[in-house]
């Protein structure tokens, strides 16, 4: 498997080439870190440092996907984020601001944001947030990746996003869809709560041990219900999915 030097499997566009991310923000030295993080996951970088020069570069660097501050010098980053949409309608976009309140989050993401960071925050979650952004928009994937994950009579169509069982097709939100990825890619094998998370939420496990026993749940009523089960609770250890047999 191919792997970025932070030792995660390395993410690159559908035709092999790198990722293409713009990095917008007027702090320099907070841009510096960002586009240091993010090219070290392989990925083709650059910054802007207000929004017109951030229009500038999206033309010409053509972005999978942007991080985007919103207050900017020269105009806000909605502006920044309407101007990037009349070209490129399908560019993810991740917004950084060091505003939380709740209106603030919601003109963001009905203005056509896929995703909000607030500052102060860990390289590792902004990094995280791309790539889970990039692979639900299917604009990255693994290079060895094969579009379909098969354990007993389930099926995942990795690249159409679509989960069947016994032929019958199962509705999953993108969470509950990828963790479900992770169990099918290691059936048989009893995954821990840490590891879930890190893999699944790229969070640090503390104390949110509820969010992993939440979204099984989730999965049981769907794969499971009526059904043989497949998802297992090994207790004190963690989950495994496992074929039906016999």
């Amino acid at each position: 498997m191919n792997t970025t030097r932070s030792g995660r499997p390395a993410l690159t566009r559908p035709d092999g080439t790198p990722l293409r991310v713009l990095v917008v923000d007027d702090d320099p030295d907070l841009a510096e870190v960002l586009t240091g993080a993010l090219r070290y996951e392989g990925w083709e970088v650059r910054a802007a440092a207000d929004g017109t020069a951030a229009l500038a570069a999206a033309r010409e660097l053509r972005p999978d996907a942007v991080v985007l501050d919103v207050m900017l010098p020269d105009m806000d980053g909605l502006a920044v984020l309407r101007g990037l949409h009349e070209s490129q309608p399908d560019v993810c976009v991740l917004f950084l601001t060091a505003r939380d309140a709740v209106e603030d989050r919601i003109a963001g993401l009905t203005a056509g944001g896929d995703d909000y960071v607030t500052k102060p925050f860990s390289l590792e979650e902004v990094v995280a947030r791309l790539r889970g952004l990039l692979r639900r928009a299917g604009m990255a994937r693994r290079p060895e990746e094969e579009a379909g994950l098969v354990v007993g009579d389930l099926v995942m169509d990795e690249d159409a996003r679509e989960v069947t069982r016994s032929g019958e097709l199962i509705e999953l939100s993108p969470t509950e869809f990828e963790l479900l990825r992770f169990l099918m890619r290691n059936p048989r094998r009893v995954l821990s709560k840490a590891q879930i998370l890190d893999r699944v939420w790229s969070y640090d496990f503390g104390g949110r041990a509820h969010v992993v026993e939440l979204y099984i749940s989730y999965l049981r009523k769907k794969i499971d219900a009526g059904r043989a089960p497949m998802i297992h609770t090994v207790r004190g250890a963690g989950y495994v999915l496992k074929p039906v047999t016999g």
